[in-house]
């Protein structure tokens, strides 16, 4: 049976299947979750704590009743964000839990003596316990010592803050407290109960409700510091570079990006053989990969199957962006996940590449125009120019980025001119006759890595936003050109998303949910230039190549998109300016969209 027949079949008996069922850790976690919006309607609202849904409430685990309302707030808050990491199969979150219920069921013994209640947390935790195996995923990393570090400065701040909010209301005070019991009282009121401190009137419920939100301040920061998903620090060292250089060396050809994996800010892990490897970065919880795993095809299976290992251990979500047909395949194979296309990629043959013709005609009539303005081009490797050139290239790109932030990832090299990248071009255009600027002549910039062998993919596009119109036009034609001479025979471009969608819904006999689905597509292109990348592409009359997400599921599509985004660059959520650490800038590295007078973009859009 063919492979596509398979597949199709497979689908057909997972949709006949059903829905599977749901996991331990997703039942505990939906149950975490309404125990705690319950504790946290018993501690905001009065009427609540009082009426027939709170009789429901009071049998669940960590309702503490209506006499700690603060502390049922922490509670509810306590068990919302661990059900995140209880779903995660986080081992921390268990802990948390496990001694979260048991204090519940104690302070239900103890306050409201509830029997029922007790029992009821006892019969939720025996499911914790039982299923322990479940939850072994292990923390993200860096996250232990923020979190520690986290609660001792709030926990230090709440205490001396709680001294000064105990010591405001001095003409409400019962008696004269000592400082060791306004201390006290501080410590009790930061849990949610009560201290020795008198005040009269309601001036206690103030107090009470003042040192409860600091403690739950303290405890949301720090639970939230100790579950989040974060990002590792890059992790390519040396060694792991020159392991992955050594297997593009052998079989860098098969994908157009695979220098890209050579990206300083990924991490990488290498099958058990050494003869595969797959490089990643973790957005959001999500492990994205990029592109075909590097080397020996058979390998592949042992490099994915470390991969989803890690993924595994540390509760990750699973993802591939930009695979080619063969990629994904083998991926789904391996690992069950499903494929989608999500766009083709430009490859132009240098072979069949030509000017002449009614197609090129726009082209050529550009191009013709500036080389009259007296522009000239120079398409050589990054090891024939020299130190002083290429720091000059280096900052006229970084300062002809349209954007404070840095863009690129799956088709982003973020560097330019390093001694290791000798074999990468460097495509540039001059005006001679033009009065010097702060880069001398440089107008443009394109920057390509190596394809294997014998072809080269683009990285970066970046001109001046003072020269004529056209320059990356210019530029890709004189590569093209050039690329005979430096045993070049293919030229990878930009990647469109969603092409297929945009070409045939163009088209006369185009279905209503094709067009609507372009017309989607045209509107967002006012922010993500969908629409114009895919046009300026087809001005070269490539190859189209498909490319493919991998994913676990449709509903972690909205997370992955959003991981893919940030990881590109094209989301992102600054600190203030008072607070950003001041660094030196680093080298210039995403590339841009192709120049049609629009804000730069990155290629590598996903």
């Amino acid at each position: 049976m063919p492979a596509r027949a398979q597949d199709r079949t497979g689908r057909l008996r997972r949709v006949l299947r059903g829905p599977r069922p749901e996991s331990v850790p997703a039942l505990v976690a939906r149950a975490c979750t309404l125990v705690g919006f319950l504790d946290i309607a018993a501690g905001v609202f009065p009427r609540f704590r009082h009426s027939r849904v709170h009789t429901l409430a009071e049998v669940l685990p960590g309702a503490l009743g209506p006499f700690a309302a603060a502390l049922s707030l922490s509670v509810g808050v306590l068990l919302l964000l661990l059900a995140h990491g209880l779903r995660r199969r986080k081992h921390r979150a268990w802990r948390a839990a496990v001694l979260l219920l048991p204090a519940g069921a104690l302070a239900q013994l103890a306050y409201r003596h509830s029997l029922i209640g007790v029992l009821v947390s006892l019969a939720l935790l025996a499911p914790l316990l039982r299923h322990r195996g479940e939850f072994t995923a292990l923390p993200d990393p860096r996250s232990r010592w923020r979190a520690l570090t986290n609660f001792v400065l709030m926990g230090a701040g709440s205490l001396l803050l709680g001294l000064v909010i105990v010591s405001a209301h001095s003409n409400r005070l019962v008696g004269d407290p000592s400082l060791a019991d306004r201390i006290t009282h501080v410590m009790y009121g930061l849990f949610g109960f009560a201290g020795p401190v008198g005040y009269q009137g309601d001036t206690s419920w103030t107090v009470a409700f003042s040192l409860g939100a600091l403690g739950l301040l303290t405890a949301i920061t720090t639970v939230y510091l100790a579950l989040r998903p974060e990002h590792p620090a890059a992790r390519l060292t040396k060694d792991d570079e020159a392991r992955l250089r050594a297997l593009l060396e052998k079989h860098g050809g098969r994908d157009s990006l695979g220098h890209f994996a050579l990206r300083r800010d990924k991490a990488v892990v290498f099958s058990p053989s050494g003869k595969a490897a797959v490089t990643y970065r973790v957005v959001s919880g999500v492990m994205l990969a990029s592109g075909d795993p590097i080397g020996d095809v058979e390998a592949w299976p042992g490099a994915i199957e470390r991969f989803m290992d890690v993924a595994k251990t540390h509760s990750w979500t699973p993802a591939v962006i930009g695979c080619s047909e063969t990629g994904g395949e083998v991926w789904t194979r391996e690992t069950g996940l499903d494929a989608l296309e999500l766009g083709d990629e430009a490859v132009v043959d240098v072979a069949d590449f030509s000017l002449a013709g009614r197609p090129m005609r726009n082209v050529r009539q550009m191009v013709n125009r500036i080389e009259r303005a007296g522009y000239e081009t120079r398409v050589r490797r990054v090891r024939d120019l020299g130190e002083g050139e290429l720091d000059r290239i280096r900052h006229a790109a970084q300062d002809w980025r349209g954007t404070d932030t840095e863009r690129g990832f799956s088709m982003a090299l973020g560097r330019i001119g390093d001694p290791a990248d000798g074999d990468c071009l460097l495509a540039t255009a001059h005006k001679v006759d033009a009065e010097p600027g702060p880069y001398g002549d440089l107008k443009a910039v394109l920057h390509f890595v190596p394809w294997g062998t014998d072809g080269v993919s683009l990285d970066l596009m970046r001109r001046d936003r003072a020269a004529d119109p056209g320059m990356n036009e210019l530029l890709i034609v004189a590569a093209l050109q050039a690329a005979p001479r430096l045993g070049v025979k293919r030229v990878s471009l930009n990647f469109a998303m969603f092409r297929a969608t945009l070409a045939r819904g163009e088209k006369i006999g185009a279905g209503p949910v094709l067009r609507a689905w372009r017309g989607v597509l045209v509107f967002l292109s006012r922010w993500f230039q969908i629409e114009s990348l895919y046009r300026f592409n087809a001005k070269f009359r490539p190859r189209w190549e498909p490319r493919f997400v991998v994913y676990g599921s449709s509903r972690d599509l909205p997370r992955l998109g959003l991981a893919a985004l940030r990881a590109e660059g094209f989301v992102d959520v600054p600190l203030p300016r008072a607070l950003r650490r001041r660094t030196t800038p680093p080298a210039p590295c995403p590339h841009q969209l192709p120049e049609t007078r629009l804000p730069e973009h990155g290629v590598g859009a996903a």
